[in-house]
């Protein structure tokens, strides 16, 4: 999840320099963006889990899995008050009940200390015989992921770039799963080309697998370019969700997210019509606030 000053203050490509990246996703962990990506990985992995056959989890940026909200990062910045802070007031509507109830799980007393990544996430989600792949390229953050799940007989953590384990190990022996690609966006603009190339290049692999790509919005216009890529092809469904908790009026800041979602689990756009206007709600920080679901392709 990527906000402001990882989208503004760095220019250098995570592709082309993986140990010089600068983003720590513990300043911002469980804000606005966190909380409407993991509403939504919450529901794609209840989709997916359905169907009795095991899936893999597959996330190319893991991060460490679990961040500590009294930190001083989290404390330095405080996003969080504005994310997950306001979902956790007790008067959090029906279709965020899922999502704040995972939360509640890591934190039993009742009091908000640790916010889960969506690694954590995704292992209280998925089954016993369900598999996680984890990808982490800086070091010291996928060796406190590698910690965490020690005692996971089904987590596999790999401290190498995503994309590049992307093209090794798509597809997955399970045959079923979801691939989850959460970039920094130290590259900024060139991290859309990024999604192309790294989505084409896995549907080759593994044209039945699922897709959720997050991606920040400053400005639409930058990501246009991204949505008539996938809307030309080559997956036969792709659906996207956005939310605005600013108008987008200015490139100068983050004013919304997106999750562009390829081969969607049946369905799901009927989860997230009702999830998006809940999310906006508790969220949104002008009354310009807004949300949008739609499809590039397909139904």
């Amino acid at each position: 999840m990527r906000t402001d000053d990882a989208i503004l203050g760095v220019t250098h490509r995570r592709l082309q320099s993986p140990g010089r990246m600068n983003y720590r996703h513990s300043f911002h962990a469980g804000n606005f963006a966190d909380a409407f990506k993991h509403a939504i990985l919450l529901a794609l992995l209840d989709a997916l889990t359905a169907k009795d056959k095991p899936l893999c989890y597959f996330d190319t940026h893991a991060g460490r899995g679990s961040y500590h909200l009294d930190d001083t990062e989290a404390q330095k910045t405080g996003e969080w008050r504005d994310g997950i802070g306001r979902l956790l007031d007790g008067h959090d509507p029906p279709p965020l009940r899922r999502y704040v109830d995972a939360i509640g799980a890591c934190n039993p007393d009742g009091a908000l200390r640790v916010y889960p990544g969506s690694p954590l996430l995704a292992a209280q989600a998925l089954r016993t015989n369900d598999r996680l792949v984890l990808c982490e390229t800086q070091d010291d953050e996928a060796a406190t992921l590698r910690a965490l799940f020690r005692d996971d007989a089904r987590a596999h953590v790999h401290a190498r770039d995503g994309y590049a384990a992307m093209n090794a190990l798509l597809p997955p022996s399970e045959r079923r799963g979801l691939v989850l690609i959460d970039p920094p966006f130290e590259a900024q603009e060139g991290e859309f080309t990024a999604f192309e190339t790294a989505l084409t290049q896995a549907h080759a692999r593994w044209p039945n697998g699922a897709y959720a790509v997050w991606y920040p919005i400053k400005s639409h216009r930058v990501i246009a370019p991204f949505h008539r890529h996938l809307a030309a092809g080559p997956f036969d469904k792709v659906l996207v969700a956005e939310l605005l908790v600013q108008p987008d009026d200015s490139p100068l800041r983050l004013n919304g997210c997106g999750m562009l979602i390829a081969n969607p689990p049946w369905k799901i756009d009927a989860a997230l019509a009702t999830m998006l206007p809940a999310l906006r709600n508790g969220l949104a920080q002008s009354p310009a606030a807004a949300h949008r679901l739609h499809w590039l392709r397909g139904e």
